[in-house]
């Protein structure tokens, strides 16, 4: 069904009253259970607390390490920090509640949110469990309890019960309102639509939240503003366009033509006359990467996927045809990949096993909002599910999904003492370049991909593992990065599980654990980058760092996004972005236009689009593709 207008305001109306009605839940716990009040930013002391039970107090410690974790950079108050507190955790119960709701109306999952307490698996469970569960409500919280920790071994970062977003959770009248709103027939038929939870994503802030933050300052102030001033949705004609003329004409090219992707993709432009030369050699599809910068909720990756699918398919087909080792594998040099047909024993063991090799090794996303992150990653575990239901491949057969690569840019841990503690258990060199490590991710929250943290890697490598001036060969300080980090994540890992450590300590190795994520991700090299990247003028806390490491592009957001695009691809990748037109024709972004538009890349196609395009954002829009020059 068309996201329309009159669609897309039934779906803000309900995110909008769900939002409320589970913030002021949560509030009312935070105020009335655990004595810590969002209003006044007041926290009182645990002890306090006697008219709560053994389990609450636990909550009431991790939420109170979780505040203190929040507030260590002194960048949020504990006001502020409350009030993230509230946000996130309503944030994660609407996005499980509908991601539930999302995997019933694919089949994925017995109905479970659908009818509420008269949902037929909960009906089941409840046959099953009898009276020992307690009243209606107390039991079917324990079902949908059993149910995110089910779908927790695959998405963690959305069900994990014993994460900091997710601690809370509505006491029954609340839920029950959620439930009637989820469940109201406007709705219904927006939850078996791949694009629906990226648009809750976006109207979970709403335009007068927007509106508040311009008129506050022209320039976001913080990582939080920078998001939610750029959420704005991409559709799905600007999507297939970008995607169609970027990873689309990437196959096309190096298949000469002869891909079922000439028919598939309807945005893809092909002249009449059109004839690229005859394929010789097909690159293996597994050392294919794309990289959406500001993934948001992964609009560019869904439709991706299935390009993805339909490029393994043809791959094997040309490899049965030319025979093992006939796919090209030379741009993934680390990687010891067997041949397709010496990897799975038939073609039906090879097509089971894509939707997974597409997450693991194809789509790359990053953004600075962890929320967004959050439901990317829910969004690409849906769509590969889909595409096993498709094929009949029963759950039992279905391959486990590792953690692809939908990385949240977030602040690197602040607590000194916890820095300090973990370091005391490190080698001197790795502890040093653990400290370097986390000065270097200090903007991360605003900068996302803009840290060109690869080119400052092998200086900071130099200095600790060999000392100051001393030269390396890049492969030395590639393996000397690599033995390194895999020290850190297991010293992290083991740091966050040891029964020593607290809960914050928990959430300081989590967010060290994410930081060296990103660092892995910028130190790929990609064939495709897709975006709707943020725009306008720069954070001010980073304005000066951003105008240093990108002058030719340091009037506007969008053109560093392009330019640090360009940076990450391969010579003859290219990069589809929607963005504002004005880039094209004012006189500030001449020198982007000369020398990173026309120097280091040529532009491809160009779809001027004009106003209305991206929901309400009040910009005149174009969708284009550069190809890097090689």
């Amino acid at each position: 069904m068309a996201f329309d207008q009159t669609t897309r305001n039934r779906l803000q109306r309900f995110v909008n009253e769900a939002r409320r009605t589970l913030e002021e839940e949560f509030t009312r716990q935070l105020q009335n259970d655990y004595g810590m009040d969002p209003n006044a930013g007041s926290v009182a002391e645990l002890a306090s607390l006697r008219h709560i039970n053994d389990a609450q107090r636990e909550t009431a410690r991790i939420l109170r390490d979780t505040l203190a974790h929040y507030t260590a950079s002194g960048d949020m108050n504990a006001t502020q920090g409350l009030d993230r507190i509230v946000r996130e955790q309503a944030f994660t119960v609407l996005n499980r509640l509908a991601a539930l709701r999302m995997a019933e109306a694919r089949g994925l999952l017995v109905e479970s949110v659908g009818n509420g307490f008269q949902a037929k698996g909960f009906q089941l469970y409840a046959r099953l469990a009898g009276t020992g569960l307690g009243e209606t409500g107390d039991a079917y919280r324990v079902y949908l309890f059993s149910v995110f920790d089910e779908l927790a071994q695959d998405l963690p970062g959305l069900f994990d019960r014993y994460s900091p977003q997710g601690r809370l959770f509505p006491r029954e009248a609340a839920l029950l309102q959620v439930l009637t709103l989820i469940n109201d027939a406007d709705i219904a038929p927006l939850w078996s639509e791949d694009e629906t939870i990226g648009w809750i994503y976006q109207y979970f802030n709403s335009k007068e939240e927007r509106k508040a933050m311009r008129d506050a300052s022209q320039a976001p102030r913080n990582s939080r503003e920078l998001a939610v001033r750029n959420q704005f949705f991409t559709p799905r004609y600007v999507v297939e366009f970008l995607v169609d003329n970027t990873l689309g004409r990437l196959w096309f090219n190096a298949t000469g033509g002869a891909t079922g992707l000439r028919e598939r993709c309807q945005y893809l432009l092909v002249k009449p006359d059109e004839a690229p030369p005859a394929a010789t050699k097909l690159r293996d599809p597994r050392t294919l990467k794309l990289l959406d910068p500001a993934c948001g909720s992964m609009h560019f990756g869904l439709y991706a996927f299935d390009l993805f699918a339909e490029i393994y398919r043809e791959a094997w087909a040309w490899e049965q045809q030319h025979g093992p080792g006939s796919l090209d594998v030379s741009t993934q040099p680390q990687a010891s990949l067997k041949p397709l047909s010496q990897t799975y024993e038939d073609e039906a063991a090879f097509l089971r096993d894509v939707p997974r090799l597409i997450i693991e090794h194809n789509i790359y996303g990053v953004d600075i909002d962890p929320r967004a992150a959050q439901i990317a990653s829910l969004a690409l575990w849906l769509r590969a599910q889909r595409a096993w239901h498709d094929a009949g491949v029963k759950a039992k057969d279905r391959p486990l999904i590792g953690r692809g690569h939908v990385v949240a840019a977030i602040a690197p841990p602040a607590e000194r003492e916890l820095r300090q503690q973990f370091a005391a258990n490190l080698d001197q060199r790795d502890a040093e370049l653990f400290e370097k490590t986390l000065q270097l991710l200090k903007g991360l929250p605003e900068l996302g991909v803009l840290l060109q943290v690869e080119r400052e890697l092998p200086n900071l490598i130099r200095q600790v593992y060999v000392g100051k001036g001393t030269g390396l060969f890049a492969q030395q300080e590639q393996e000397n990065w690599q033995q390194a980090e895999a020290r850190l994540r297991g010293a992290l890992t083991e740091f966050a599980q040891a029964a020593k450590s607290t809960y914050q300590g928990r959430l300081f190795a989590q967010d060290a654990l994410q930081g060296l994520r990103l660092i892995d991700l910028c130190r790929e090299v990609f064939d495709v980058v897709v975006m709707n990247p943020p725009f306008g003028a720069l954070a001010s806390n980073t304005k000066d760092q951003l105008a240093k490491a990108y002058p030719r592009s340091k009037n506007d957001l969008l053109a560093i996004m392009v330019e640090r695009g360009l940076e990450l691809l391969r010579a003859g990748g290219r990069i589809g972005a929607i963005t504002s037109r004005t880039c094209f024709f004012l006189s500030s972004f001449q020198k982007w236009r000369e020398q990173v538009v026309l120097g280091i890349s040529k532009p491809e196609v160009m779809a001027d689009l004009g106003l209305g395009v991206m929901d309400d954002a009040m910009v005149e829009a174009a969708a284009y593709v550069l190809e890097k020059q090689r």
